[in-house]
């Protein structure tokens, strides 16, 4: 992950580039490195693929919003990761990249369904479990099963979809080819075959067990494991856990979402946990001990004399939530909240009044007798 430019960088923008911005550098360098105009240039495919792999990034809000945090380490195979990699499914879509701009939309479109159609292999579809999990976990990390469905290689036909795995026949249409090309002014453009859907392939004897679609939708149950400090909304990839491919291509991966339930004590922001502890007024003003809870156990802390309410003490170190993909923990940060009784005993208030007296707030009106009376108006 160390090795990898930066996004912004492989396209050439800025870092407040807009959505059309983004786009349109994107639409540029895939036109120029596209494997099919660079046949036999490795150095170009791997640029398509950086250039690809930028654009997945960076066109989605969410994705680009981890970026931005984290890094690479926020998209990669990790925890908050959304499985940067390379993406063959950027391509599912060129028309709205490149429109109709001297026939290239269809020239792309054609040119990764030719390569589809040659290698009859498609990658499996990647599958989304959205997970649950307590703010407790979410800090202290957890391995956790999570239970799906998912569509796997039919073992009567090992994917083929034909009856006992036979070898399909070859598209007469096209060749086996899996697309039929056509001169469209100075460009040679290839269409997907009609008749075979791209495959190359015609299945005349489909297999009795997935009807000749290859796969067979199963359940699945895996076990994740949960990594300290993840945050709400974060992605765990697992690689190869989503759908089989189709005719032999590699898996798709499963992203597993998590939802971090919130805590009634704790607020957390990034690494730094935040509470309120209430004292009385005698404690404010004397200074006290008070016992803090942690997710890491009590401490005892001290309230120095005269703290006012909403007083933030001094943080306790390395008592907060732990770094993802770094060492050691945030910090705790304790507020004071001075708690006023609504009900009082009748000596508490003959006490409180005795208080008031000694005490005298400069702020109300000094006028003699109105301070009294108002207090006796009010009971």
């Amino acid at each position: 992950m160390a090795d990898k430019r930066d996004y912004y960088e492989v396209l050439g923008i800025s870092r407040g580039a807009g959505d059309q911005e983004i786009k349109s550098a994107y639409r540029k360098l895939a036109m120029k490195y596209h494997p099919d105009r660079n046949q036999d240039d490795p150095e170009a495919e791997e640029k398509f693929k950086e250039a690809s792999e930028a654009y997945t990034i960076l066109s989605d809000a969410q994705k680009r919003g981890q970026y931005d945090r984290f890094g690479h380490a926020g998209v990669g195979n990790g925890a908050g990761g959304n499985g940067a990699g390379f993406d063959p499914t950027v391509f599912a879509d060129f028309s709205d990249i490149f429109g109709d701009f001297f026939g290239f939309g269809d020239l792309f479109g054609a040119a990764s369904g030719a390569r589809r159609g040659r290698s009859r292999a498609q990658r499996g579809s990647d599958l989304r479990y959205d997970l649950e999990i307590s703010f407790e976990d979410a800090l202290q990390g957890i391995d956790h099963e999570v239970t799906f469905h998912r569509q796997e290689t039919c073992d009567a036909c090992r994917g083929r979809g034909t009856r006992g795995g036979a070898e399909p026949a070859t598209c007469a249409n096209c060749g086996g080819r899996g697309q039929v090309r056509y001169q469209q002014g100075f460009f040679s453009v290839a269409r997907t075959c009609s008749a075979c859907a791209g495959t190359g392939a015609i299945i005349r004897d489909p297999c009795p067990e997935c009807r000749g679609q290859g796969r067979l939708e199963r359940k699945v149950v895996r076990k994740v494991s949960i990594p300290a400090g993840v945050e709400d909304g974060m992605q765990l990839r697992i690689t190869g856990e989503g759908e089989a491919g189709v005719n032999g291509g590699p898996n798709g991966d499963l992203y597993v979402v998590l939802h971090v339930q919130p805590h009634s004590f704790f607020e957390r922001r990034g690494t730094e946990l935040y509470c309120n502890i209430p004292v009385s007024f005698p404690q404010a003003a004397l200074g006290c001990e008070i016992r803090v809870p942690t997710p890491w156990g009590d401490e005892q802390i001290e309230v120095p004399p005269g703290t006012q309410s909403s007083t933030e003490l001094p943080p306790l170190r390395g008592k907060g939530v732990p770094r993802l993909q770094g060492r050691g923990r945030g910090d705790l940060h304790v507020i004071i909240h001075i708690e006023v009784p609504r009900k009082l005993t009748r000596e508490q208030r003959q006490l409180l009044q005795d208080l008031d007296k000694l005490m005298p707030n400069e702020n109300l009106p000094r006028e003699p007798g109105l301070f009294e009376k108002v207090r006796d108006f009010f009971g």
